[in-house]
């Protein structure tokens, strides 16, 4: 297939397209910069790897002018993969929502009416297991915070100029991965602490979250792709699963899994919780451990701890 993908140089973007390759797709991806050396740290490692493996151009923002002329330039598409979201303080309870749809969805009906020209297909939309009315948890399924709520309205967008351009809508809806060249958040916390014989400390030990390896998550993904685009169906949703369990449990799986490896003594502290801000429990709904034989537990595992023996905890 021909797919034109956008947001790839966020974690699971630079997976995503990474696997897609492998399934020997043929890939154009766009950045927002205008070129590799624009971007820092992990995205700057990312995108130079990226640009081995498709075509990329920059100075890209979905909807915006260039997009659109870029667009132009195509002979074919299959398929658009918008992976692409405003996530910038996506924590801040004061997050735009509104600005981030807009951005999000930018002359949606343009693009699709050009990708309808080019014979497209397929629309992938990202969602996340944070947006209303996706997952399965405890609580009412409305949208952990504003950012949650923009991913939900984006896909609502989405799926319905999709429909009026006769196009086939595929949902894919991530948990919470990790894995090699992830964002510096909790598991990098743990890993700092460990590797200089300290003892961190988990605050949100009774949260259920659903923790994926992103490596799982990105098989997942092409095979989504790939089914959607043969599919008689217009509409196809996936929730993959991994780790469904509390924060405690996951962190000690890691600590053993990092101790098996290492040699190391992984201790943590479990603080008693006192913020329950969030849900208690929100999980995926698609189990996905043993969906593919050529995935490795053990293996990805293995890159996993690997990656941050060799990480710089700047």
């Amino acid at each position: 297939m021909t797919i034109l993908f956008t947001g790839g140089s966020s974690f699971t973007g630079y997976w995503f397209i990474k696997e897609l390759h492998k399934s020997d797709h043929q890939i154009f991806a766009t950045f927002r910069k205008n070129d590799v050396g624009e971007y820092e740290s992990l995205k700057k490692i990312r995108i130079s790897n990226l640009i081995q493996l498709c075509t990329p151009t920059f100075n890209c923002s979905f909807g915006d002018p260039q997009f659109i002329e870029f667009l132009d330039t195509l002979q074919h598409i299959d398929v658009l993969c918008h992976h692409a979201a405003e996530v910038a303080d996506y924590k801040n309870p004061q997050f735009n929502f509104v600005q981030a749809l807009q951005k999000n969805v930018n002359n949606v009906q343009i693009v699709f009416e050009k990708l309808s020209k080019k014979k497209c297909k397929c629309i992938i939309l990202t969602g996340s297991v944070f947006e209303q009315h996706e997952g399965s948890g405890s609580q009412e399924l409305r949208a952990f915070s504003p950012y949650g709520l923009s991913k939900g309205l984006t896909s609502d967008v989405i799926e319905y100029f999709s429909s009026v351009h006769k196009l086939k809508f595929g949902k894919f809806v991530i948990p919470n991965p990790f894995g090699p060249l992830e964002e510096p958040r909790f598991i990098h916390y743990l890993f700092k602490n460990w590797f200089a014989n300290l003892t961190p400390v988990v605050n949100t030990p009774l949260y259920t979250r659903d923790n994926i390896h992103v490596t799982l998550l990105a098989k997942a993904y092409s095979r989504f792709v790939e089914s959607l685009y043969n599919s008689v169906n217009t509409f196809l949703k996936l929730c993959p699963s991994g780790y469904q369990e509390t924060m405690a449990n996951f962190t000690r799986r890691l600590a053993d899994e990092t101790s098996k490896r290492t040699g190391m003594d992984c201790k943590f502290i479990l603080n008693e919780q006192v913020d329950f801000s969030e849900p208690l429990t929100r999980i995926n709904t698609d189990q996905m451990m043993n969906e593919f034989i050529s995935w490795s537990e053990s293996d990805a595992w293995d890159e996993y701890v690997d990656y941050y023996k060799n990480c710089s905890f700047g």
